[in-house]
């Protein structure tokens, strides 16, 4: 199983979370869990005026051998308005634009959505039960 806990945070939220939400998926092969504006094909949904997160920005992926990989989704821009880290006991990571990264077995983390602009990021925390 994974999962996702998600916290959108603003300069004006120091200290604070604002809208956390919560979402999990049995580990099976093909199970998908998605982050991003659109509501209609995300679980975990930023607010909808920050546009640094794409319709479909983060797509959480469990393989055939049952391990669970996170791919920053290229949206409708060349260039993206914002950057991506993979945060784990094993370090920090810049996630690729496109890329695609395995996610520790029976680990946790932190995905980071930072806006290039502004102070926010939306901060998705993983868990996955092996």
């Amino acid at each position: 199983m994974l999962e996702l806990t998600m916290a959108s945070v603003s300069a004006e939220d120091t200290g604070a979370t604002a809208g956390m939400l919560m979402a999990d998926e049995d580990s099976a092969p093909g199970a998908v869990l998605r982050v991003g504006r659109d509501g209609a094909v995300c679980r975990l949904v930023p607010p909808e005026d920050w546009l640094f997160v794409s319709r479909a920005h983060l797509e959480f992926r469990c393989g055939p051998d049952l391990a669970w990989g996170v791919t920053w989704l290229k949206g409708s821009h060349p260039d993206p308005s914002s950057r991506v880290r993979l945060v784990t006991d094993g370090g920090t990571l810049d996630l690729p634009y496109g890329g695609t990264e395995p996610l520790p077995a029976g680990g946790s983390g932190e995905v980071i959505i930072e806006d290039r602009t502004s102070p926010r990021s939306v901060n998705v925390g993983f868990h996955h039960e092996a």
